[in-house]
């Protein structure tokens, strides 16, 4: 079932375990946490909890391995609670198990006996990591303006919801960028002034634009939306102004363009920087006067259009290449928006996976709930060069071609688990040979690759706190590899 996430809600906490009082001395942990949390449900079997974490909320799952039959069989639990943060205990720890139980689902793992104080000090951490906040504020129904800023947005990813989604739930995302966009998109949306937005391909542009209309005075006109690198050369003036009957060969009947259509509206011209010098003085004319002709017209029409646009190139390069028109730079550059690489947003890549995997899930009529461990490692350490569209594409794959309750690591496009794929580099081979050689040193200064590896990752697990799959996600490995490391390094110390 579901949890509390963005709710200000007490938490509620599940114990299962076969030995009822080792489940009350568990479930204690309660009173250490800094989250209020509700009366604790303990179960001493199986079946009773199964059916109330598919029925009923949970946002922490404490489960002991023995009572279940096993880590093979935490699978079954963690896809009923996919948002819970799930902690597995066994009396019989060991480095193998504890991976074991991480690939089935567990958040972490922990030896019996242990310190309520090593319990709750994990579930707080994990907690802190959830997307959203646990603890995260409500979003109220119908906000003012900057309001918005103050949000992480969206607690509920839009496309979960039947209703098509509108405003800043277009945009999905609560990291420190996106919070300064949806900002300046709540700033910017009751203004007339033209919006410029720039980014990479596939980093939402046009969503961003339809969020600035949603939220203007304008959003009960149309939104028009123009692309200006899918239109010909030739056809694109008649496009934007239109024609009359009889300006070109074909030309059967009068017809309205973009900017008319949308009159009281926004008119949202994708792709600017692939527009030609020509149209871009006719419409700098426009912008200037709201004034047009249709081609082939001799009577000048004046409609009132606010305009949106956006460009995956440099504009600033263009103009100084020759390719778009300064005037019309600075006319349209008014109120600019950028939006930021997904590799530059790592925090928003698993929110969305996550809610492009339930609304693929339900159109394909799959059973997918979530990620496994080493999945979602992968998937938020990738660098994504194709930003949202991509992922999205990725995870609508992954979804037709896969079936079972979490998408795993073999479900992975070989080019996403390709972890030596880099962007290939042009070596300077003049410049390589004119270094100077590296001193020779001895034998014994060389640290043996293993002490490295050992130092490296050890350098990132203290980075973040002790969290395994955090660090394997910044190292661009699997946490189960950590696990092994780990065991190799204790058998060498033997």
């Amino acid at each position: 079932m579901g949890s509390n996430e963005g709710k200000e809600l007490p938490v509620i906490v599940r114990v299962l375990d076969a030995s009822a009082s080792e489940a009350a001395r568990t479930s204690a942990v309660c009173a250490k946490l800094s989250h209020a949390c509700s009366d604790p449900i303990l179960y001493t079997e199986s079946t009773s909890c199964l059916q109330d974490l598919a029925d009923k909320t949970t946002d922490i799952l404490i489960i002991d391995l023995e009572t279940i039959g096993g880590d093979d069989a935490l699978e079954a639990y963690a896809v009923r609670c996919p948002k819970a943060v799930i902690i597995a205990v066994s009396a019989r720890g060991s480095v193998s198990r504890a991976v074991s139980a991480m690939r089935a689902g567990a958040h972490d793992f922990l030896t019996k006996p242990f310190s309520l104080d090593a319990l709750a000090s994990k579930i707080s951490f994990q907690l802190k990591q959830r997307r959203p906040a646990v603890a995260a504020p409500v979003a109220p129904e119908k906000p003012e303006p900057r309001q918005y800023a103050e949000r992480p947005e969206p607690l509920v990813p839009a496309s979960m919801n039947k209703v098509e989604p509108s405003g800043l739930n277009r945009l999905i995302g609560h990291s420190a960028p996106m919070r300064d966009i949806h900002d300046q998109i709540a700033r910017m949306a009751p203004s007339q002034a033209p919006v410029f937005i720039t980014g990479e391909s596939g980093t939402g542009k046009e969503l961003c634009a339809n969020a600035v209309h949603d939220l203007s005075d304008r959003r009960s006109e149309r939104f028009v939306t123009l692309n200006c690198a899918a239109i010909p050369r030739d056809l694109i003036e008649s496009e934007i102004f239109g024609y009359v009957r009889g300006a070109f060969t074909g030309a059967t009947d009068n017809r309205a363009g973009a900017a008319e259509q949308a009159d009281g509206g926004t008119l949202f011209l994708d792709e600017i920087g692939e527009m030609d010098l020509l149209l871009q003085s006719k419409l700098l004319r426009f912008l200037q006067t709201g004034t047009f002709q249709r081609l082939g017209d001799t009577q000048s029409r004046k409609v009132d259009a606010r305009i949106i646009c956006a460009t995956n190139r440099n504009p600033v390069a263009e103009i100084s290449a020759g390719r778009f028109r300064e005037d019309l730079y600075y006319r349209l550059h008014v109120l600019p928006i950028h939006l930021p690489p997904l590799r530059e947003r790592r925090d928003d890549i698993l929110p969305l996976a996550e809610a492009f995997l339930e609304r693929y899930a339900r159109e394909e009529r799959r059973s997918f709930k979530g990620f496994d461990a080493d999945a979602e490692a992968r998937i938020v350490s990738y660098s994504w060069p194709g930003n949202v569209r991509q992922l999205e594409n990725t995870i609508r794959q992954m979804v037709v071609m896969n079936e079972g309750a979490a998408v795993t690591y073999d479900m992975l496009p070989m080019v996403i688990r390709d972890q030596s794929a880099r962007p290939t580099a042009v070596i300077d081979l003049s410049r390589e040979r004119s270094r100077a050689s590296a001193p020779s040193r001895p034998f014994g200064t060389i640290e043996p690759l293993w002490a490295q590896e050992r130092r490296i990752i050890e350098d990132a697990l203290d980075a973040f706190d002790g969290n395994i799959a955090m660090a394997a996600a910044a190292l661009e490995i699997s946490p189960s590899t950590i696990y092994r490391k780990r065991q190799s390094w204790s058998a060498r110390c033997l």
